[in-house]
């Protein structure tokens, strides 16, 4: 792939931090070194990997949410393996410079490090990812430790882990009071096991700064405060395609809800009058 030289990361003033290519693993775990942040978006299809992209986010995830946002369950529970690898597939040929991460679905993985190896072998053989996403702290370290050694990179993901949302008794924020030690654990415990980062979701703020300072790897927050070295966010709350109530670390960007509910009306209206097609849009 032809490297281009828009910036990824910037320096002081804005300048350009170095040569826009491939953000790989190794480049994120950099930029924690320089104190750097970087930023990480889902998408799910080639427009949206391809605009986000363009922006200059660096790492685009293929997460097990679409099962809410793209196939309209309730929670992430239901999606599959085979209903995913097409999204990370579309996601990976439309993303010149991001790094693309598929997320392991639930079920997928857990039943044994073998296990979790062969599925995340069908997303980087079979959909093109860059890394696997997979939740779970100590407990995982063997499949950590299987796919790291088998040429699999893989992000962690601690504290919140809403595939075990039936198990932590709901949406709750983890690592509050005594439990703060063991988000601590989980997190050296999936970086000894070969992760090359650690998403943290809904942990409280100081509790993931220490995470943040500990590791040697770079950190990615959702709800999870300031510090870490990283954030994510889900687009269609980011940038307001999904209306409701929203979690509160979400911040909203845009109201494309808004947009699209008009240019629709009014596509519907000029049609219900006659005024489209014109003689501009006829052979």
């Amino acid at each position: 792939m032809t490297e281009e030289t828009a910036p990824y990361g910037t320096g002081p003033g804005g300048s350009p931090a170095v040569p826009r290519k491939r953000v790989r693993t190794h480049h994120l775990r950099e930029m924690k070194q320089r104190g750097e942040k970087f930023a990480m978006l889902t998408a799910y299809d080639m427009y949206t990997a391809a605009t986000f992209d363009e922006a200059g986010v660096e790492v685009l995830l293929v997460g097990d949410s679409a099962s809410n946002n793209v196939f309209g369950n309730e929670t992430s529970l239901p999606v599959t393996v085979d209903e995913l690898l097409p999204l990370t597939r579309a996601v990976a040929r439309s993303a010149r410079h991001a790094l693309v991460v598929g997320d392991l679905p639930f079920g997928s993985y857990q039943a044994s490090p073998e296990q979790g190896y062969l599925t995340a072998a069908r997303f980087m053989k079979e959909a093109g990812a860059h890394a696997v996403k997979m939740e779970g702290g100590a407990e995982m370290a063997p499949q950590i430790e299987r796919m790291s050694r088998g040429g699999i990179p893989v992000m962690a993901h601690i504290g919140f882990t809403p595939q075990s949302e039936h198990a932590l008794g709901g949406y709750r924020v983890q690592g509050r009071g005594e439990t703060a030690e063991r988000i601590l654990r989980d997190a050296h415990a999936v970086e000894e096991a070969g992760a090359f980062s650690v998403v943290m979701e809904m942990v409280p703020g100081d509790v993931a700064g220490q995470v943040t300072k500990e590791l040697t790897v770079p950190t990615i927050g959702i709800g999870a405060g300031p510090d870490c070295d990283g954030q994510v966010l889900v687009w269609q709350d980011a940038f307001g395609l999904r209306t409701g109530r929203m979690a509160r670390f979400v911040k909203q960007y845009a109201d494309l809800h808004q947009v699209l509910l008009d240019a629709a009306t009014a596509y519907r209206e000029d049609v219900r009058t006659g005024q489209f097609p014109g003689t501009e849009h006829t052979f």
